[in-house]
């Protein structure tokens, strides 16, 4: 309403949930939107070119704000209340938050009786605000749904991975959920992640979610953020089983690999042939961020029995687009190269890639890609000298 009154104010965001009127055109004079990854509420202004994208892992952000890389003037942050010795918990989001609070020269902090008291490296003094807000107001909660059969078989090949003990990594959406929602036969699984959501909340109640296996921080869930319902920030408030961190600890890809049998889950736009990973972009137009896919791939890489994942539908657009494709669109980023990545997951099943030439990979990702894209891709391998599948039968 008092945007007027303001010029040439950058505000930056790791992710920012809700609405974003602050990156409508009428307030371009007042406010510059700069998107450390890129949520559905900014994704139009980036590609019109009236808010920026800056690339970076998740695990590189708080280093920003503490060398002044990225400097920090103001920070607006929400806590909880303060406990009987003056410390608010920086609740559902610790990992780029607590470094930036940290960092600022003024921090303004609301004062929400509804955060959750989350525990871990998760704490800042009152004494350190300079200026408190109290408010009362629900926490935005993340859209429940449910996982078509097509993610759900994605799941299913994913479990059929992940060892009893494992510890995971995954986060929110289609593909995870799909995976918390057939893990009752696991026994003992911990969780090292940058966010989780509610899907874990069942698992740890059914003693799916023990973390007792884990080789780092035994017995604790270890994450940056939260984000799901209610519910879930409920089971989060004063819970001892469960520690928030920044980022540049959990997605240390040295942290990760400390933790034996460690799975990671993510997620991809675009696979090519020789196995490089499109997560950011669609051809030229920004989509979403680098995130912390390539820190957990590392970590996971670097483990004793890790299991680094790719995981998408091997089509898009109602099947009429495939996902494994002979080449990246023009214009596309490479979040993970093609000697990162270990497994690539559809409904189709499992590619296995590390270790593997590339005419070993053509093989097994053309299994792997939905059967009416066969022959296209098998003739691109064939034309480029990648080698034949055999799969689709192409001369």
């Amino acid at each position: 309403a008092r945007a007027n009154e303001l010029r040439a104010v950058e505000i930056v965001h790791a992710l920012a949930f809700g609405p974003a009127p602050h990156v409508a055109p009428e307030h371009a004079a007042s406010f510059r939107h700069r998107a450390l990854f890129i949520g559905e509420n900014v994704r139009a202004a980036v590609q019109a070119g009236r808010a920026d994208f800056m690339p970076i892992f998740l695990s590189e952000i708080p280093r920003l704000f503490r060398d002044g890389t990225l400097p920090v003037d103001v920070a607006i942050i929400q806590v909880s209340p303060p406990d009987e010795h003056g410390f608010c918990s920086f609740g559902v989001e610790v990992g780029c938050t607590k470094p930036a609070a940290q960092a600022a020269r003024i921090v303004i902090a609301e004062v929400n009786r509804r955060m959750p008291r989350v525990l871990g490296d998760s704490f800042i003094h009152i004494s350190k605000l300079d200026y408190v807000v109290e408010v009362d107001y629900p926490l935005v909660e993340a859209p429940q749904g449910g996982a078509s059969e097509t993610h759900k078989q994605i799941g299913k090949n994913i479990v059929d991975l992940i060892p009893d003990g494992a510890t995971l990594q995954l986060g929110i959406g289609s593909i995870p959920d799909a995976v918390l929602g057939q893990l009752d036969d696991k026994r003992d699984l911990g969780i090292h992640t940058e966010l989780f959501s509610d899907g874990v909340i069942d698992l740890v109640e059914r003693g799916v979610i023990t973390n007792d296996k884990k080789t780092l921080h035994p017995g604790k869930i270890i994450s940056g953020f939260l984000f799901g319902s209610q519910r879930l920030y409920d089971f989060a408030n004063d819970n001892a089983m469960i520690e928030l961190h920044p980022s540049d600890y959990v997605n240390d890809p040295f942290i990760i690999a400390q933790n034996d049998n460690m799975v990671s889950i993510n997620s991809a736009i675009e696979v090519d042939l020789t196995g490089q990973v499109c997560a950011d972009s669609i051809g030229l137009a920004f989509y979403s961020g680098i995130g912390g896919q390539i820190d957990f791939i590392r970590g996971a890489g670097r483990a004793r029995g890790g299991i680094p994942i790719i995981a998408l539908p091997a089509t898009a657009k109602d099947g009429k687009l495939s996902r494994i494709v002979p080449q990246l669109k023009p214009g596309s980023g490479v979040v993970t190269s093609r000697g990162d990545v270990h497994y690539v997951v559809t409904e189709f099943g499992v590619a296995s890639l590390y270790g593997k030439s590339v005419r070993e990979r053509v093989r097994a990702l053309i299994a792997i890609a939905a059967p009416q894209f066969h022959a296209e891709l098998e003739r691109y391998a064939k034309q480029n000298n990648y080698g034949s599948s055999g799969i689709s039968g192409v001369a």
